[in-house]
């Protein structure tokens, strides 16, 4: 049975902002550029160069402000505007032809926000004739003065142009980053440039050299390649151009190099030119459409029933569901991409008609999910989709049987048996759950749209991730893709329960991808450094939670996966040791019982050093901070005293010092440790004065006097007036003086006199004259 193509209306443009406006621009100008943005809530409409009054109108579907700007006569314009897929907020670019380019945001403050204004062309005698944005790149072909690339003549004047790249991507809430410019190409003619998806397509133009005016490139940035091709000579030839590998072309010499494609001298006769997910679609003035796919190869499509009349240009390509959609005036004509056959023919009630750019795929929204697969037209009356409508008398199977058809599918491609696993055995059967629940949930008679709005996030997450993957395998820029990937997972894993599979998956992610794993924790926690050293988080309770749980009781984790703090630890470990310590000290202030940080179990100081290797084989200068900043008073003392054992006086103190007066007996305790060392060699004098600082302010002299003689190494001999040669000079009492004074800070002491002559220590008065002595 035939289907039936339908034109459904989605919006008679009173949704948008300034919708008076909006047909009033549509209905009045037929020359006017219309494009959607990537989440299709935006309509960007601009009167170009060479038309009575250039104007911008930027419309917004809903909550949001418009953004409207005119130029008097005289004043320049912009070349082209677009927006870019931007997730964050809305964006988009204007170019002038002068080079001046102008990036603004929406979603940073109220209304349009210019975020950036920067020179494409700082050198000056530039003039930018053709503009295109690309997956974060924007491309321009610029011409340049005769003589600033070398000496030109004819008909060299006629390769006076070059192609020009930058990156163009978001920074921060409402900063933008542009990388340096790159020259694709150089000595090049006047090109057109459309950008798809993917590919960027350089096809000649009105005032292209005739000599050349029949070759177009492709240029795919993810594969780092250009493709030179010849549609009308059926040749095509594949170059490396990869601006990341400092790749650039002199177009003369790439065409010299390329065998019998200067052959011919007839020039391309297209009347339209639209980018298309499949390829470039080209329009010749006797009503034949053809594609030129990545590749380079050229296939006929089919011919339409009348011939293009318009200006060049003014024809309406576009593709869906396997089918080419081509708008002619007032008619809207659709052919079988395969086949070439005419589907349909409709006539339509106005001629002026814009097909909008397909939507990014997981930006729509709950209404744009429910017209998936359409193609989006644009006029005065309003905005329609055109779609295949299912032909009558054909029944639908129900939500319910393509869930346990879908599921059954699924199993049996990861099942080991070799039974053939059925829907109704998935419907009887208490082994499978998963799509039961879902059967459940959408037997409940829940809307279409209210289910929609329920899964919407997890819809356009799985959408993001199946595209990605199709990037991968297509080898499409695969380390960046490899990146997002590992970030997207990460992500994902954090959001559910980290046992069993899950935390082997992520265990595997960071063996395989350890930086890219890191940084989409570093965003999940919300790490920031504070300036001095150490780290702040913002990250809720629950995250904390999932990372510092799973504490396993034996000594080696099974099959050598590790709890989620472990991992990070041995991670930070191998990619920034030196942030490890001040990781596990801000572990350390999270949680709450049974967590792995205040709760029972080891603590996480013990948990990271457990990563590091056994006693002996870790890296003392990392052992030594852990233990330092665990807080934990066992691990502080621990650390002195393997300071001490080094003679790190300065270390070793200020561990002491930097303990608040809430850890008095701490400090008590590193004060003993080192006036031991004061008592037994002279190599702590030097730092007498930060002894003194760590002294007890409570303690009184008579218990230092009595802490001292504990310490004091024994005697094995008579005294001596002076030590032996070598030996090591005893503790003197000018040198004991200053820590008896710190210690009567606090009052005389309270203890007995344990000398008559100890009271002189604390006579604050000049010392009694000396006698006269007897001559």
């Amino acid at each position: 049975m035939k289907r039936s193509g339908t034109l459904r209306l989605l919006s008679d443009l009173s949704a948008f902002g300034g919708a008076a406006r909006l047909r009033e621009l549509l209905a009045g100008d037929p020359a006017v550029r219309v494009r959607g943005s990537p989440d299709g809530r935006h309509l960007l409409l601009l009167r170009p160069l060479g038309t009575v009054a250039p104007q911008l109108l930027v419309a917004a579907r809903g909550p949001g402000a418009e953004l409207e700007r005119t130029w008097p006569a005289g004043q320049p314009s912009p070349l082209d505007a677009f927006f870019l897929p931007w997730p964050a907020r809305p964006a988009l670019v204007l170019v002038w032809e002068s080079g001046l380019t102008e990036v603004w945001g929406a979603g940073v403050g109220p209304g349009w926000r210019l975020l950036q204004s920067t020179e494409l062309c700082p050198g000056g005698g530039a003039r930018v004739v053709a503009v295109a944005a690309l997956r974060g790149r924007l491309v321009w072909c610029e011409e340049r003065q005769a003589g600033s690339e070398g000496p030109l003549g004819p008909p060299a004047t006629a390769f006076s142009h070059c192609v020009c790249v930058r990156t163009l991507e978001p920074s921060g809430e409402a900063n933008t980053s542009l990388g340096r410019t790159h020259v694709l190409l150089h000595h090049c003619p006047a090109f057109g440039l459309l950008a798809s998806c993917r590919h960027l397509f350089l096809v000649p133009t009105a005032t292209t050299w005739p000599g050349v005016a029949h070759v177009l490139l492709i240029w795919s940035p993810g594969k780092g390649k250009v493709m030179v091709a010849a549609p009308r000579l059926g040749l095509s030839y594949s170059k490396s151009l990869n601006p990341g590998r400092g790749d650039t072309w002199d177009f003369r010499t790439l065409l010299r190099g390329l065998p019998g494609l200067l052959s011919l001298r007839e020039p391309l006769a297209v009347h339209t030119w639209a980018p298309t997910p499949h390829g470039l679609l080209l329009l010749d003035f006797g009503g034949t459409v053809s594609l030129v796919q990545s590749h380079g190869g050229t296939r006929a499509v089919g011919i339409l029933q009348e011939a293009p009349v318009g200006p060049r240009g003014s024809a309406a390509l576009g593709t869906f569901q396997g089918t080419l959609a081509c708008v002619l005036g007032s008619t809207l004509e659709l052919l079988d991409m395969g086949s070439g056959q005419l589907l349909e023919r409709k006539v339509l009630s106005t001629d002026r008609v814009h097909l909008l750019e397909p939507l990014a795929p997981g930006m729509e929204d709950e209404e744009e999910l429910e017209t998936r697969g359409s193609l989006r037209l644009l006029s005065a009356l309003g905005l329609f989709c055109v779609g295949w409508e299912a032909p009558q008398g054909v029944e639908l199977p129900s939500a319910k049987d393509l869930v346990f058809e879908e599921a059954c599918g699924y199993y049996q491609r990861r099942s080991l048996r070799g039974a053939q696993l059925t829907p109704e055995e998935l419907r009887h059967s208490s082994t499978f759950r998963a799509p039961q629940a879902l059967a459940s949930i959408l037997q409940g008679h829940l809307p279409p749209s209210t289910l929609l709005t329920m899964l919407r996030t997890e819809l356009r997450d799985y959408r993001g991730l199946e595209q990605l993957k199709a990037q991968l395998v297509a080898g499409d820029d695969e380390e960046a893709g490899w990146t997002e990937l590992a970030e997207q997972e990460v992500a994902r894993l954090l959001r559910t329960e980290l046992i069993g599979d899950q935390l082997a998956q992520l265990n595997t992610v960071f063996q395989a991808l350890p930086t890219a794993a890191w940084g989409a924790t570093l965003r999940a926690l919300q790490l920031q450094p504070d300036g001095n050293g150490k780290l702040r988080s913002q990250a809720p309770p629950d995250v904390w939670k999932k990372v510092l749980g799973g504490i396993t009781a034996v000594k080696e984790p099974p099959n050598g996966i590790l709890p989620p703090f472990e991992l990070l630890c041995q991670c930070l470990c191998r990619l920034e040791p030196r942030w490890l310590p001040p990781f596990v000290e801000l572990a350390q202030q999270q949680g709450g019982p049974g967590w792995g940080a205040g709760g029972p179990g080891l603590p996480l100081y013990r948990r990271a050093l457990a990563v590091l290797g056994e006693e002996g084989t870790r890296p003392e200068a990392l052992e030594l901070e852990l233990l330092l900043s665990s807080g934990r008073p066992k691990a502080v003392l621990q650390a002195v005293g393997q300071l001490v054992q080094k003679e790190q006086w300065d270390r070793a103190l200020d561990a002491g010092l930097a303990l608040g007066p809430s850890s008095p007996l701490l400090r008590s305790e590193i004060f003993k440790l080192l006036l031991a060392e004061f008592a037994q060699h002279r190599r702590l004098d030097a730092h007498l004065p930060l002894l003194c600082r760590l002294c007890p302010p409570e303690l009184a002299p008579a218990e230092l006097l009595l802490l001292l003689r504990t310490y004091l190494p024994d005697e094995v001999g008579p005294p001596a007036p002076f030590p032996e040669p070598g030996a090591e000079p005893p503790l003197t009492v000018g040198l004991l003086k200053a820590l008896l004074e710190q210690t009567g800070t606090q009052g005389w002491p309270s203890g007995p006199v344990l000398s008559p002559y100890e009271d002189i220590l604390w006579d604050p008065s000049t010392p009694p004259p000396t006698p006269p002595r007897d001559l």
